[in-house]
């Protein structure tokens, strides 16, 4: 065979090779039927589905059908609408406690809510955005609390600024995008400050942030480090931005002692 003929072969094995076979698709279908069900967080016409993912519709019910057979999805009787279903339930209840870190925090997260009666979360970064893993409502009437599992702007959280307290100015820069300094109000967060915000955590261990998202509320938040030093997590309270100073420093105090137990090997 002559050079041109193998050098052609070659490239025609290559795009074979690269073109999504019809179960890859059929994975990638599923995967965005499920993200969709994800970020809407609540029960969602099929139709709907299928033009929101551009999906077919003959595609989707079939889709569908065959994950309410496995459980995984259920219809919801009389609207015709479908939603997660209890396998999903289970999984995700494996998996949490599967995760000694994540199995450890959850009875640290109701401990501290009950002891001090606020909202507490355990939070970590998914990519390069902060998300809630463990949320325990306090004891008030009107409780404050963020969405479990919404990936949320790193700049927005008080969280944010310890979990990428590993990094220079420079990594920060290039791992969080611009456009995540400029919060749902329209303010923007100028990058040094910040970065200021991000040391001064680091030197006190712990964080305070106020009027970010909410100009009614305050988050409190303690690093969990690996024996590294490096934050991989943390546990933190939301509270009314007027709770009182020195409640807020009883708070501060239970979140470093409940961070420092959920640190590995530290």
């Amino acid at each position: 065979m002559k050079g041109g003929g193998v050098a052609e072969k070659l490239a025609a094995e290559k795009q074979m090779a690269e073109k999504p076979t019809g179960r890859a698709r059929g994975i990638d279908r599923v995967i965005a039927l499920m993200e969709h069900l994800h970020d809407r967080r609540a029960p969602t016409r099929i139709a709907d589905i299928a033009r929101d993912t551009g999906t077919p519709r003959s595609t989707m019910y079939e889709l569908v059908n065959t994950l309410v057979e496995a459980r995984w999805l259920e219809l919801r009787d009389g609207d015709g609408t479908v939603y997660f279903g209890p396998a999903m339930h289970y999984y995700g209840s494996d998996y949490l406690d599967s995760v000694d870190l994540i199995r450890k925090a959850r009875v640290e997260v109701a401990h501290i809510a009950e002891l001090v009666g606020e909202t507490a979360q355990f939070c970590t970064l998914d990519g390069d955005k902060y998300l809630v893993v463990l949320n325990e409502p306090g004891r008030r009437m009107f409780r404050i609390s963020s969405e479990i599992g919404i990936k949320v702007p790193i700049p927005w959280t008080a969280s944010g600024r310890l979990l990428v307290d590993h990094m220079d100015a420079d990594e920060i820069r290039r791992f969080i995008p611009a456009d995540d300094f400029l919060l749902p109000d329209g303010r923007r967060i100028a990058e040094d400050e910040f970065l200021e915000d991000m040391h001064r955590a680091r030197t006190q261990g712990y964080v305070r942030t106020t009027a970010l998202v909410d100009r009614f509320t305050t988050c409190l938040a303690a690093p969990v480090r690996d024996p590294a030093g490096r934050c991989i997590a943390t546990i933190c309270f939301v509270v009314p931005a007027d709770t009182t100073e020195e409640a807020q420093q009883v708070m501060i105090d239970t979140l470093k002692a409940s961070a420092e137990r959920l640190s590995p090997g530290r």
